[in-house]
């Protein structure tokens, strides 16, 4: 079927306010040379909407450009079915919200209107360039691959299998159950969290074996793991016997282990009557809370941040300490009233609802809670350990003599054991990449289970410092999102942040130079290389960030909607003001998840944004390749944004590695550009999220002023 173009321009929502609509349809018609072209009121209402699909029907138009709101708004309401293109030009946001209107005699602003203007012909020149989306087809699998089978493991398959899907649970000992199996009680997760509850793990594992729709593997691990997800080839040890099978997705589930207390000589653990909070919940289980001599223990010290929260252990801290003391306190009282508890921290931390266990424990008169800093534990003369503690809230040091003393040790993931859970065969190696501590890298603000390998979902312990109950919904939470992977890409869609896309990356391998750098850069492990170097994607492993098109020197990747062609088409669109005109062009790249939003908000808010850039909407900064700078300075542009989302150790990008990419790149064209005797200024990158929305017209015009300073791009008109 032939292509055809209908640019269709909303006068709605203030929009003839600040444009004279009729001439943006003349600039459609006679400029991009559209065959239909029309304008409505309302473009989204269901006279609008009928306007474009007679005109699909009766004129054969299957290539929409719609000049009207965000493309954040109505995606549904101008879905026109598969195998048509619809482009949206945010002529609402970028022009009739944000610049200059009519003034009182009913004339029109110049440079309001050649905004306007502009933008209908970059994004019909966009939509020129568009190609059409398809699913990447494939055999799913709708198996689903739990490796760990603790608390979390076991909830994650339970809750899948509760869904209707088989799960292949697989765990490295001979039982399930993990470490909280082996725990004398365990901390309230019931109205009204005052008091320890039964352990109930052991019911879990009966449910968890008993369930039709789960295998369970024990004494088993994973040898290797190829493929993508829908399709991933397992590979199994069990008990010697090498298994196969395929799974759509997977949920790594492997837990913590507590930290090493041996290293924690400092707080005494060389003392024979200094234990670890490990130690001590076998003491209670065994009903036996005794001293080393085996005489009973009357009067016990829990020192907290036992190794956490400090350089010279763990920095952070470890979330569970302060319940499981407030929880071992219980045991001592329970199992013998005459003891006592003495809880020395530095901060309490029982958030929510458990500040009612906290509370229960408090009002014990045997349970003492002191706040201070421990600066010395020392051993006495009859085995008992003395404890100092400094900064208390009395403003003095305050000795302590106990019969004995638990370190409330932190927790650190199993990935710091040296072993690898998944073995994956991916050229960016075996193993989840890392944020920090050992910790599998997300996007933490956004996305808490997902890791930058698509289809494989960190849950629990292993994911980051929590406790049991945090780790059931943990576990619940990732076995949807694996269940969605897998669903999705069965429909041939990308899972997140993207969902639902079509597009995928496209290369013209007859040009690569095989320089690797896509496969080196993707932070998601998509592309692998076969034996002469050439990169070969595996599809469903991508997130459609665009990195790698970013990446490529020659430019031979590209997506369906998103490509170098496009974005010079588009920057290139309409006729550059010469240096004469005294109208700067300032081209900013926004990258679609932090900084497009910034400029909705903005718009929404009537906040008057510099008349002089046009914006280009990028779905990641990622994508930036140096050929759009090159492109751009050349057309005449006098200086480039690019904003999107902050990188660092704090990143905030969809994409994690994005931003930074981006900055890495700029580095480098600025140095290029000045050896050309141009200022290195006129191309800078900004961080920027939703709360800036106030600060944008301020960041726009700084930079317009600095650019207006050096004066016009001396490349300008030639």
């Amino acid at each position: 079927m032939d292509n055809k173009i209908g640019v269709y321009i909303c006068s709605g929502c203030d929009i003839d306010q600040a444009l004279d609509v009729e001439e943006l349809a003349k600039v459609a018609t006679k400029e991009c040379k559209v065959p239909v072209c029309k304008t409505h009121p309302f473009l989204c209402s269901e006279e609008g909407v009928q306007l474009l699909k007679e005109d699909q029907k009766n004129e054969g138009v299957n290539r929409f450009m719609i000049a009207a709101c965000s493309q954040r708004y109505h995606e549904a309401t101008f879905d026109m079915g598969e195998e048509n293109i619809v482009v949206r030009a945010p002529i609402r946001e970028y022009v009739a919200w944000t610049q200059k209107t009519k003034d009182d005699s009913g004339k029109f602003d110049e440079d309001t209107q050649l905004a306007g203007e502009e933008y209908i012909q970059m994004y019909t020149a966009k939509l020129k360039k568009h190609g059409v989306a398809e699913p990447y087809e494939q055999d799913t699998s709708k198996n689903l691959l739990v490796i760990g089978g603790g608390v979390s493991g076991m909830t994650a398959a339970m809750e899948a299998a509760n869904a209707g899907y088989s799960v292949n649970l697989v765990e490295k000992e001979d039982h399930l159950g993990g470490f909280c199996l082996n725990e004398h009680k365990l901390i309230p997760a019931h109205a009204p969290f005052r008091e320890p509850e039964i352990n109930s793990v052991s019911a879990a594992v009966g449910a968890v074996a008993s369930n039709d729709l789960i295998t369970v593997h024990a004494s088993s691990f994973v040898v290797s793991i190829s493929g993508q997800p829908g399709e991933f080839q397992v590979k199994l040890n069990s008990s010697g016997e090498i298994k196969e099978f395929k799974s759509g997705a997977i949920i790594m589930a492997t837990g913590s282990q507590p930290y090493d207390a041996a290293k924690l000589t400092e707080l005494g653990i060389q003392y024979e009557n200094v234990v670890s909070s490990a130690e001590f919940e076998q003491m209670a289980k065994s009903g036996n809370i005794v001293r080393k001599d085996g005489t009973p223990a009357l009067n016990i010290g829990f020192i907290q941040c036992a190794g956490s929260r400090t350089p010279d252990h763990l920095s952070y801290c470890s979330g569970t300490c302060c319940m499981d003391s407030l929880k071992q306190a219980a045991y001592i009282r329970e199992q013998n009233p005459e003891a006592k508890a003495h809880i020395i921290y530095r901060d309490m931390r029982t958030p929510g609802l458990y500040e009612d266990f906290y509370r229960s424990r408090q009002n014990d008169p045997g349970v003492f809670l002191t706040q201070g800093d421990v600066v010395g534990v020392n051993e006495t003369g009859d085995k008992n350990i003395s404890i100092d503690v400094d900064n208390t809230l009395f403003g003095e040091q305050v000795s302590l003599e106990m019969d004995l003393v638990v370190l409330a040790v932190g927790q650190v993931p199993s990935t710091l054991n040296g072993e690898s859970a998944l073995n994956l065969e991916y050229r960016q190696g075996p193993d989840l990449p890392e944020l920090k501590y050992g910790y599998p890298d997300s996007h933490f603000i956004c996305f808490p289970y997902e890791t930058r390998r698509t289809g494989i979902y960190a849950v629990g312990s292993v994911r980051q410092p929590m406790d049991i109950n945090d780790a059931k919904l943990d576990a619940t939470g990732a076995a949807l999102k694996a269940i969605q992977a897998i669903e999705l890409t069965d429909q041939g869609k990308t899972v997140h942040p993207r969902v639902g896309d079509l597009t995928f990356p496209e290369f013209a391998l007859s040009r690569c130079t095989s320089c690797k750098r896509c496969t080196e850069e993707c932070p998601f492990g998509v592309l692998e290389e076969d034996e002469k170097g050439t990169p070969f994607p595996n599809p469903a492993r991508c997130r459609s960030c665009g990195v790698c098109m970013g990446s490529c020197p020659v430019q031979i990747i590209s997506f369906k909607d998103s490509s170098p062609n496009i974005f010079k088409e588009m920057m290139t669109s309409y006729e550059m003001p010469d240096e004469f005109d005294e109208k700067p062009r300032v081209l900013i790249f926004a990258c679609e998840n932090d900084a497009l939003p910034v400029f909705d908000m903005a718009a929404m808010n009537r906040l008057e944004i510099n008349t002089n850039v046009r914006i280009i909407p990028m779905r990641c900064l990622g994508g930036l390749n140096l050929i759009y700078v090159t492109d751009a300075l050349s057309y005449g542009y006098d200086g480039i944004m690019f904003m999107g989302c902050a990188f660092g150790d704090d990143y905030q990008c969809h994409f994690v590695k994005g931003s930074e990419l981006a900055n890495t790149r700029l580095t480098k064209v600025q140095e290029t550009i000045g050896r050309l005797n141009l200022e290195s200024e006129r191309i800078q990158q900004f961080a920027i999220s939703m709360n800036d929305y106030e600060k944008l017209p301020k960041i726009i015009n700084d930079f317009v002023e600095e650019i207006e300073d050096f004066g016009p791009n001396p490349f300008k008109g030639m």
